[in-house]
C-alpha cells in the first residue's frame, strides 16, 4: 500500500500511475516495468543506447500468458464443445484485430500517445495489450493475472456471443476453400521494409503457383489476413458466413 501510495502521489510517474488507475483499475507497485510496456520500439528516435528499452520481451511474455489463460477459460465455459470449436475461439480473442479493439476501449490510446510522439499506429495498442498482460503476470503470478483478465477484460470488453457466430479469419476461409476445391494455396514473403522506422511487411497469395493477391501491414499475420481478404473477394467467394 505505502508503495502505491508513493507511486500516485508522489513518484515522478505519478501521472502514468493516475492514467494506470483509470485504465487498470488499480496503480501497481513496478512502475518501471508498467512503463516499459507500453514503449514501443519505434519511440526511441533511433538511439542506439536506448535501442534495447522497448515492450517487445514483454510482449512476447505477454502473447504466451494470454493464451493459455483464454484456452483455460474457453476450456471450462464450453465443457461439450471440440478441439476445433475452442481452437478458433480462441484464435478469435487473442488476434490482433480483437486486441487492438480492446486496448482502444480500456484507453491504451492515452498511455501510448504520451510516448509515440505523434506515430503511434493503430497495431501499437494490441502490442502494449500484450506486453501489459506480460508486465501482469511477472508482478502478480498466474492466478492473479488469470483472474483479472477475464472479470475485467474479456467478460467486460468482448461478448462472446458475438465472437462464436463472427468469422473474419479470412485466411483460414480461404485455405477451406482451396481444400474443397483441390487447389493450392500458399503464402510468400515479397519483402520488408522500414516505415516510420518499423518494419512492414508485403505478403503475397498464391493460387496454384499464381499471385492473385497482396497485401502490406506492420504484422506479417495481418498482412497474411488482409490479402486472404483481397483473394476471397478477386475469387468471388462468399466470406458471410
Amino acid at each position: 500500500m505505502i508503495r502505491k501510495f508513493y507511486n500516485y502521489y508522489i513518484s515522478g510517474e505519478k501521472d502514468l500511475a493516475r492514467k494506470l488507475k483509470s485504465i487498470l483499475g488499480f496503480v501497481p507497485n513496478n512502475m518501471r516495468l508498467f512503463k516499459l510496456a507500453f514503449f514501443h520500439k519505434s519511440m526511441n528516435n533511433g538511439d542506439s543506447k536506448f535501442k534495447s528499452y522497448n515492450n517487445e520481451r514483454l510482449e512476447y511474455l505477454g502473447d504466451a500468458v494470454l493464451s493459455t489463460i483464454v484456452a483455460e477459460y474457453l476450456y471450462k465455459k464450453y465443457p461439450g464443445r471440440n478441439e476445433g470449436f475452442l481452437t478458433k475461439m480462441r484464435s478469435k480473442i487473442v488476434k490482433r484485430k480483437t486486441l487492438n479493439k480492446v486496448a482502444e476501449r480500456m484507453g491504451i490510446d492515452m498511455i501510448l500517445s504520451k510516448y509515440s510522439q505523434g506515430k503511434m499506429s493503430y497495431s501499437m495498442l494490441g502490442n502494449a495489450f500484450e506486453a501489459m498482460v506480460g508486465a501482469l503476470y511477472i508482478e502478480y503470478g498466474y492466478d492473479k493475472t488469470r483472474d483479472y483478465l477475464i472479470s475485467r477484460i474479456l467478460m467486460r470488453y468482448l461478448d462472446i456471443h458475438d465472437l462464436e457466430k463472427s468469422d473474419d479469419n479470412y485466411k483460414s476461409q480461404l485455405l477451406e476453400w482451396g481444400q474443397k476445391e483441390g487447389r493450392a494455396i500458399s503464402y510468400k514473403l515479397m519483402g520488408k521494409f522500414k516505415h516510420d522506422k518499423r518494419d512492414r511487411f508485403r505478403i503475397g497469395v498464391f493460387l496454384d503457383g499464381e499471385e492473385i493477391s497482396t497485401a502490406e501491414d506492420y504484422n506479417k499475420k495481418s498482412a497474411e489476413q488482409i490479402a486472404s481478404s483481397v483473394a476471397l473477394k478477386t475469387l468471388n467467394i462468399r466470406t458471410d458466413k
